[in-house]
């Protein structure tokens, strides 16, 4: 027996002293009100109306009872409000890509404020984004997928030291060319140690160790020729910027992490490298549903979605044969 149900039942006759009036404020059919205060007189043992009069009386039994059933309502009714209220309140939490600049998080927070919505920010890498959303501990999460099939694309890029006439925060000058991969073959200058070409090895972050990201690269770089090892994962970033400021490694990144660490940069050419992101609630959350537009769009600003559009091709003239180009280069 749904009890709150019978015990509403129950009051409202009381309060309508009519079967029909209270079947209507609760919209139900009549019968349906009858049965379940004849339940409910049956899981009471005693009558709680008598019926032998033209209109409905409550009975000493419904009488003493009545106050009872009225308070389990209005602590129903409170506990609802309660949940409602702490629903409202629940901070729901955001999983970002690490990379995302901190005005951009901020942004986020101070939009969900704005929108009634307490959001908290956790920079996650791939995996526990995904895992978060699983298990429900994530309200919201961006989640890496091909770019292809992704509502938000992120240009990936090649970053490396910058020029020395280049001072910190100068204003970006003319989009760079974009970068194919076999461009970055070792230079024809020889090292002092054994006399071969030099190159620098290209590092790659955990946002790009997702498993389809990764094979990807190999696959473009091992077309590419260039040498084996030249890929390899980045270790802590204070690190790996360090040795791109410096000149000894060149690191795969977005235009806005590049910028603003004062990192130079170029888009590479094969936008199926670049990154692709799709924007997902959790289902193990109540009251998610999907993610906001207002948030969809504050994330992808804080990605760097639309920031930096792919390369729509080589130049005119350009030619489009790899093959041709790295013979010509030697």
């Amino acid at each position: 027996m749904d009890l709150l149900a019978h015990l509403e039942a129950y009051v409202a006759t009381v309060d309508e002293a009519s079967f029909s009036r209270a079947a209507d404020r609760l919209g139900i059919a009549q019968p349906l009100l009858s049965r379940r205060v004849k339940t409910l007189e049956e899981h009471f043992g005693g009558l709680l109306f008598d019926r032998s009069r033209r209109q409905v009386t409550t009975t000493e039994f419904g009488v003493l009872l009545l106050p009872y059933a009225q308070d389990v309502l209005d602590r129903a009714e409170r506990l609802r409000q309660v949940a409602r209220s702490a629903r409202r309140s629940a901070v729901r939490v955001v999983a970002v890509p690490p990379d995302c600049g901190p005005a951009a998080l901020a942004r986020v927070i101070r939009a969900g404020a704005e929108h009634g919505v307490t959001l908290g920010v956790r920079e996650l890498g791939p995996e526990p984004r995904e895992a978060g959303l699983a298990d429900g501990s994530l309200a919201y999460a961006l989640v890496r997928v091909p770019p292809e099939d992704a509502p938000l694309r992120v240009p990936l890029g090649v970053g490396s030291a910058p020029a020395a006439d280049s001072p910190r925060g100068a204003p970006p000058g003319p989009r760079p060319r974009a970068v194919h991969l076999e461009d970055l073959r070792p230079r024809r200058s020889r090292d002092a140690a054994g006399g071969r070409p030099t190159a620098l090895a290209l590092l790659t972050t955990a946002e790009d160790q997702v498993p389809f990201a990764a094979d990807r690269l190999a696959r473009a770089v091992a077309r590419a020729g260039l040498p084996e090892g030249l890929l390899r994962p980045a270790g802590p970033v204070a690190t790996a910027l360090a040795e791109t400021l410096a000149g000894r490694v060149r690191l795969l990144c977005t235009e806005p992490f590049a910028r603003r660490h004062g990192v130079a940069w170029a888009p590479l050419h094969d936008t199926s490298l670049h990154r692709g992101y799709a924007p997902r609630a959790s289902h193990r959350q109540p009251g998610t549903g999907g993610v906001p537009r207002w948030l969809v769009s504050l994330l992808a600003a804080g990605v760097g979605a639309g920031t930096a559009p792919p390369p729509a091709g080589p130049p005119p003239g350009a030619d489009e044969d790899a093959a041709a180009r790295l013979a010509a280069r030697g």
